[in-house]
């Protein structure tokens, strides 16, 4: 495993575009940084400072955070599209396999590469996240079972680059041209979301249209963590409490984890029946 990981992040680091690539995605997650200090000027008429309301403390912060920032995994993306592109146009795949690695090894490398990332920017949120709710956090609230309270979140955000990033990957090989796979993840959402459109229209019931479209690409990274505006609108007003489920459960795991499966068996597949 480390043999493969290391191969691929020296193939990554020699090229240029590829490093400032994956630097640039190390800092998008410090942006929750500065949307934390943030103060709203209302024309003069009054300061919404974002840091006095109770969102960035313990256990919200776990929530908030990485339901924003798993936005910019469209950004990480071209990294991982990149990586595939790459191969392609600088025939180092071909290189590969003449230098004795097998098409098995070359899609393990990269899917070693996909999860050694997704770990490092999981890690980052967390030091991030913790770091805004220990500042933010009163010193009353500042027990441990208080502050890991919500970090199922963290393994949320984890599974769902995981699984964006091996979509990325099977895509990639598929397509071998970096805009064009890029293209095609668009596509492939808005077709998602199209069919899904129409599914609640045919049945005229958003529950079953969900219980048929959690086992959908897309829906099943997005289920991975919920839409946390109705819980920021709760905390500011508990008098308008709206029940709502905000939790990481085990089964949406599960979808999301086969999907990667899937991913990486279709781009082996793929890789296996190709002429190089």
């Amino acid at each position: 495993m480390l043999r493969l990981l290391q191969i691929e992040f020296q193939k990554l680091w020699l090229n240029r575009t590829s490093r400032i690539l994956i630097y640039v995605s190390f800092i998008f997650p410090l942006s929750i940084l500065i949307l934390s200090s943030i103060k709203i000027n209302f024309f003069g008429l009054f300061i919404i400072d974002l840091s006095e309301t109770q969102i960035f403390e313990f256990p919200y912060i776990w929530h908030i955070t990485t339901f924003f920032i798993a936005f910019f995994k469209f950004f990480f993306a071209i990294v991982v599209v990149s990586m595939i592109g790459n191969e392609y146009s600088n025939r180092t795949l071909k290189q590969n396999l003449i230098d004795g690695l097998s098409k098995k090894e070359v899609i393990l490398s990269k899917f070693y590469f996909i999860l050694a990332y997704s770990l490092v920017v999981t890690a980052l949120v967390f030091v991030i996240t913790l770091f805004i709710g220990i500042s933010n956090a009163p010193s009353s609230a500042l027990y441990v079972d208080i502050i890991f309270d919500g970090t199922e979140f963290i393994l949320g955000y984890f599974v769902k680059l995981l699984t964006f990033f091996s979509l990325c990957l099977c895509v990639g090989v598929l397509i071998k041209r970096s805009a064009f796979s890029l293209g095609f993840l668009f596509i492939l959402y808005i077709a998602e979301m199209i069919f899904y459109a129409l599914t609640k229209f045919e049945w005229s019931n958003t529950q079953t249209a969900d219980s048929i479209f959690q086992f959908m690409p897309y829906t099943s990274m997005w289920n991975l963590i919920n839409d946390p505006i109705t819980r920021m609108i709760n905390v500011n007003n508990p008098g308008e409490m709206r029940p709502t489920d905000y939790a990481v459960h085990w089964y949406e795991i599960v979808i999301a984890l086969s999907w990667v499966a899937v991913y990486i068996f279709l781009s082996y597949r793929l890789l296996k029946r190709r002429d190089l």
